[in-house]
């Protein structure tokens, strides 16, 4: 299986472009294999907190570390919140030693982190720490994978969240009873006879994020079942029923995915995780014929308008969805770009 286009279909200058000091970063480290030590690849980490969206977040960024009012940082002021402006500078690339991001870092983790579970929840409790009652899934990898790639990886405190994905994660297909007992009780959406998808999604995210050197037993466990879901799921569809996707809203591409997810994010954690399955083999053919005849993939699915900061432009072509897309060709060993 491999990708077509005419000599114009190298979409890579494009992303090279000064324009998007992330893509550009990112474009050089991971689709060509630049080091810390190319100058290109200092000038670019430099210029993402000088350009662009991540000196617009952070100067919006209040003195204790937070967006908006402290105790809002999730439901209330959802995509304006602390967790998610986590989330976003995570993607983004910002630099984990600005302290800026050490005290956001520090605020999720004072006030959203369980202190008896390790979870995050999505509301804080008044004495500090985040309410039991509010501990998710989604959140919790979310956090988990925002504070690794911010620098938190080493912290205690992410160790304790990572041993809550791996003690509580469910990989339930609708086949069996739904679990019982804490913290499995109170949302059936996210845990019930059939776990929720998005939660399975961000629990892998998070693990795939640890280096395979750092891995537990315990984390490559959850990562082989986290993965088997997807797989049992051709990523995407229903496992029960194939010719049915598991949400149609995931065929459509989009950045950043926040607590949701795509098929193309899934597609990319396995092959970043080495698989090579012949379930992924639909992912693979649908992310290829999102590819326009310029080699570029558009942003078909996004959350602008609610973001403290918007991300590109819905419909247009997109140097995110792009990058995410030759990220995952790359990985799972297909041709997307012609070979110079």
């Amino acid at each position: 299986m491999t990708a077509t286009g005419g000599p114009g279909a190298d979409p890579i200058p494009w992303l090279l472009e000064e324009d998007n000091p992330s893509v550009r970063f990112f474009t050089l480290v991971d689709l060509l294999g630049a080091t810390a030590r190319d100058r290109r690849v200092a000038a670019a980490r430099k210029a993402i907190m000088e350009r662009g969206p991540v000196p617009k977040i952070l100067a919006k960024q209040k003195k204790g570390g937070y967006w908006g009012e402290p105790e809002d940082f999730y439901v209330r002021a959802k995509y304006r919140g602390t967790v998610w402006q986590l989330i976003v500078l995570a993607e983004l690339g910002a630099d984990p030693n600005d302290p800026r991001i050490r005290r956001a870092g520090e605020f999720v983790l004072r006030w959203s982190q369980d202190r008896e579970s390790g979870g995050f929840s999505y509301r804080g409790g008044p004495g500090g720490g985040g309410q039991p009652s509010g501990v998710i899934p989604c959140l919790t990898g979310n956090m988990v994978w925002s504070l690794i790639r911010l620098g938190f990886g080493r912290d205690p405190r992410v160790g304790r969240g990572i041993g809550w994905l791996t003690r509580f994660a469910r990989f339930d297909d609708g086949e069996g009873p739904a679990p019982s007992g804490r913290p499995y009780d109170r949302f059936e959406a996210c845990w019930g006879r059939h776990t929720c998808h998005s939660g399975v999604a961000k629990t892998l995210k998070a693990l795939a994020a640890i280096r395979a050197k750092d891995r537990t037993p315990e984390i490559g466990r959850t990562i082989a079942a986290a993965a088997e879901y997807f797989l049992r799921h051709r990523v995407y569809k229903r496992s029960h029923d194939p010719s049915k996707t598991v949400k149609p809203k995931w065929l459509k591409f989009g950045f950043p995915l926040m607590w949701d997810s795509d098929a193309l994010e899934i597609f990319g954690l396995l092959a970043g995780l080495g698989y090579r399955d012949q379930r992924m083999r639909d992912a693979a053919e649908l992310v290829l014929s999102k590819r326009d005849a310029a080699g570029r993939w558009a942003l078909e699915e996004t959350c602008n308008g609610r973001f403290l900061v918007d991300i590109e432009k819905k419909g247009r072509p997109s140097k995110w969805v792009t990058l995410n897309a030759l990220r995952a060709l790359k990985a799972h060993q297909l041709k997307a770009v012609p070979t110079k």
